[in-house]
């Protein structure tokens, strides 16, 4: 028997690269999509060489539909079928809103919510058509608070997720947003965001993130908040004033 496909973006580090391992471990071959080659071929050997699965590259800048275009057909194709879409790729602004161009407040939004948009469009029709598969969202618990942007595309890909999951559960297809928080990763260290920046508890583990996340999923969770300390961040984020909750902006970006 074949082996399940998964595609994941943003897979050559951070939480991305968790999954990719993590999946690769439990027998799926992936299809990995980021804008670096080498460190892709390099993620790909690896896969190959421990785990024994096959492992496909597709390099593509997400903000742009004409790269972005060759990983909508390979989702959608009904001969080759992409039993989990991770859409993991993103990235963060470390300045205000005022304080970036809106050529780089596109970018973020072209990455964070039309790639997520479209590649879920691509991989659900597939997934719909046969009647099975799984779509996890990388969203953050950031989308729960007002911090700028990032916060506003994370809320439209957690709110997208859980309407997607209740549409199509029935037809054999699970959709789940991911709300991690703070996590180790070199996302923040890109941005130039130092740890001190926010307090040491906050700061999540990709690896037990990952593992709880693909547990969640299998238990058929919508929504996937990892740690107790995050799921009681997202019960507080209902209830806490908005004067409260702007006092977070600050936290995270020193």
């Amino acid at each position: 028997m074949s082996r399940p496909t998964a595609l994941v973006t943003g897979p050559t580090s951070g939480i991305g690269l968790v999954f990719a391992r993590r999946l690769a471990e439990s027998g799926h071959d992936l299809v990995l999509v980021s804008r670096s080659r080498e460190r892709l071929d390099e993620l790909a050997t690896e896969l190959t060489d421990r785990y024994g699965v096959e492992a496909e590259v597709l390099v593509a800048d997400l903000a742009d539909r004409d790269q972005l275009a060759p990983v909508e057909a390979r989702l959608a194709d009904p001969a080759r079928p992409v039993d989990l879409l991770v859409n993991n790729a993103g990235f963060g602004l470390k300045k205000p809103f005022l304080a970036n161009t809106v050529e780089e407040e596109q970018y973020l939004l072209d990455v964070l919510v039309t790639a997520v948009l479209r590649l879920s469009h691509a991989a659900l029709g597939a997934m719909v058509e046969r009647g099975s598969g799984s779509v996890v969202n990388v969203s953050s618990v950031a989308g729960l608070l007002p911090r700028g942007t990032y916060s506003a595309a994370k809320a439209y890909v957690t709110s997208l997720s859980r309407w997607a999951d209740l549409t199509y559960r029935d037809r054999g297809v699970r959709v789940m947003a991911l709300l991690p928080g703070f996590t180790r990763t070199e996302m923040h260290e890109r941005m130039g965001v130092r740890r001190a920046s926010a307090p040491g508890w906050m700061w999540l583990d990709a690896e037990r993130l990952v593992d709880d996340a693909l547990r969640d999923l299998a238990r058929g969770r919508t929504i996937s908040v990892p740690s107790k300390r995050y799921k009681a961040v997202a019960v507080l984020a209902q209830y806490t004033p908005a004067g409260v909750q702007a006092r977070f902006q600050r936290l995270g970006r020193k």
